[in-house]
């Protein structure tokens, strides 16, 4: 069976078409994925997020657990009570665990996001390591998470909590506030500005209906998905796994090598440093007609083949986009193999779109 957050009423009495996500039952769309995706291009929509994992790291050593653990560097928020860093979770071969930001909340405190599809295993991995570190592990269940994105979206959001406007007054992209149980986050999934909240499971519906009446649309995972690729930002399971290296996943600035910290799987990095790496991840951009998808063969002449990991029409853009791994070579043209043809695509660094406008 799968579980239902505490926003599937609100879900369904908003027309919302339900799918099954990571063993969640999660909105995929309440009528149109493209007007959802322009909503928050343009004005303000909000994702039901309660599905992902809220993991917070207690102890005095919580702070060394981290730093053993994860590829970036949690030193890096001392004495910043709300700061945040994105990092990744490595296995001892090197691939990727999970992606994860986390946040230093006080001395002894860090709140982790983790995601839905990882969560058990994330969890597996924390408290195999914990007692070596004396640290406790608590998964908080009783909080629910909202996104709330776009250019609109602080605005509204301010509209309808004079708690949350006051708790997010001063804060920077990647900064956030806690109140006891109410967590604002200047963070966001999309490539747009915004907040994600945290709040007991029974008062999050409250909050949802509030900002729909301000004119703040419900969106489902459908435009999370086209959003977050537009705005280049990989997806575990597609554009990173187990297999895969930060160093090959266009996430080698989440890897915090300076010092001699140790952390899990840096002497693979070092040794795929020193080796030189081989792969990187891309964006593309279709020239011909088609819709790129993951898993689609990548010709890159004069230098081999590589493979699409994500891919889809661009709502922004009118265009076929996708994340793609190749190897190594200053080219900025490929082919991408599609039903027995062989299409033009344009090689790009992402992000393709970062606050409403194409940068490419």
């Amino acid at each position: 069976m799968s579980q239902k957050t505490a926003l599937y009423e609100a879900h369904l009495s908003l027309g919302a078409k339900m799918v099954d996500f990571a063993g969640w039952q999660m909105p995929i769309h309440y009528g149109s994925q493209l007007e959802e995706h322009h909503a928050i291009r343009k004005a303000a929509g909000m994702f039901d997020v309660s599905h992902m994992g809220i993991v917070d790291i207690h102890g005095s050593r919580a702070r060394d657990f981290l730093r053993f653990l994860m590829a970036n560097d949690v030193a890096k928020l001392d004495q910043s009570p709300g700061k945040a860093i994105y990092t990744c979770m490595l296995n001892e071969k090197g691939g990727v665990i999970d992606d994860l930001i986390i946040t230093f909340v006080e001395l002894g405190w860090y709140r982790i996001v983790v995601n839905a599809g990882t969560k058990e295993k994330d969890l597996a991995w924390f408290r195999k390591h914990a007692s070596s570190f004396d640290v406790r592990v608590e998964l908080r269940e009783d909080l629910s998470m909202i996104a709330v994105q776009g250019p609109e979206a602080i605005a509204k959001v301010h509209t309808v909590s004079e708690q949350i406007e006051r708790m997010a007054k001063n804060l920077k992209r990647f900064d956030s506030n806690v109140e006891g149980d109410l967590f604002v986050a200047r963070t966001g999934y999309t490539g747009e500005d915004g907040y994600e909240i945290m709040m007991p499971s029974e008062d999050i519906e409250e909050l949802w209906l509030n900002l729909v009446e301000q004119g703040v649309a419900p969106c489902g995972l459908g435009a999370r998905d086209t959003l977050r690729l537009e705005a280049g930002m990989n997806l575990y399971g597609q554009d990173m796994d187990e297999n895969t290296s930060p160093l090959i996943s266009a996430l080698a600035w989440t890897v915090s090598m300076e010092g001699h910290r140790q952390f899990i799987g840096r002497d693979v990095l070092e040794a795929e440093k020193t080796e030189g790496v081989k792969e990187r991840l891309v964006g593309l951009v279709l020239q011909d007609k088609g819709v790129l998808r993951a898993h689609q063969k990548v010709i890159v002449e004069g230098i081999g083949e590589g493979e699409t990991t994500s891919g889809s029409f661009s709502p922004t853009m009118r265009q076929s986009i996708a994340l793609a791994r190749i190897p190594v070579g200053d080219v900025d043209h490929c082919l991408v193999e599609m039903r027995g043809k062989q299409l033009a695509a344009k090689i790009v660094k992402p992000p393709f779109v970062r606050n409403g406008k194409v940068i490419i």
